[in-house]
């Protein structure tokens, strides 16, 4: 028998688009900011690095394209689809992206998605960012569950999931085609209750 009995959304519609975008203080002194259109030039020179492109499939060719990305992460912000942040130190151009691809309200879940320029890897930068805006989506926004995936030729993306408290449940098998072809993915994971 099936049951009747309606479920609630986790997270009401509106409760997103509600909101500004926040800016989240880190505890290395960065910060995660809405993008801004002066930013195009960090989306060109992101489309045209190499491990970038291959783990993010970024493609980003002209300052154009990249204010009409940077337009699309709030106009998507406003549609509840997603929630993308500039990793920047206060008041310099931005490093890096971080936030929520995916978003589902109703079943109150989301995928991380992120990137960070060369010059900026190595010191824990997306570790420190992916907690922080996993804390605000489980805190804040009220979601219930968070994926993170990635190839499993790319492992760090999977020391960053670690470190960032996501758990490890398993390969999707040819999950996502890059341009050398379908790869396996590592499925991650963050809950209520795990922080």
């Amino acid at each position: 028998m099936i049951s009747s009995s309606w479920i609630p959304a986790v997270v009401p519609a509106g409760r997103m688009a509600g909101m500004e975008q926040p800016v989240l203080g880190l505890p290395s002194g960065l910060e995660l900011r809405p993008w801004r259109p002066s930013d195009a030039g960090v989306w060109v020179a992101a489309g045209q690095e190499p491990a970038i492109r291959q783990w993010n499939r970024l493609l980003v060719a002209t300052p154009e394209d990249a204010r009409q990305r940077i337009e699309r992460t709030h106009e998507r912000w406003r549609a509840e689809l997603s929630a993308m942040w500039a990793i920047a130190r206060p008041g310099d151009e931005a490093m890096g992206l971080i936030g929520w691809g995916d978003i589902d309200l109703t079943g109150g879940s989301a995928e991380i998605v992120y990137w960070v320029l060369p010059a900026a890897r190595g010191g824990g930068v997306a570790v420190e960012a992916t907690k922080r805006v996993s804390e605000w989506a489980l805190n804040d926004l009220g979601l219930h569950r968070l994926r993170l995936c990635h190839s499993v030729a790319n492992p760090a993306s999977c020391r960053v999931a670690d470190k960032a408290g996501f758990t490890l449940e398993g390969t999707m098998r040819s999950a996502l085609l890059h341009a050398d072809g379908w790869h396996d993915e590592h499925l991650h994971a963050l809950v209520q209750g795990d922080v």
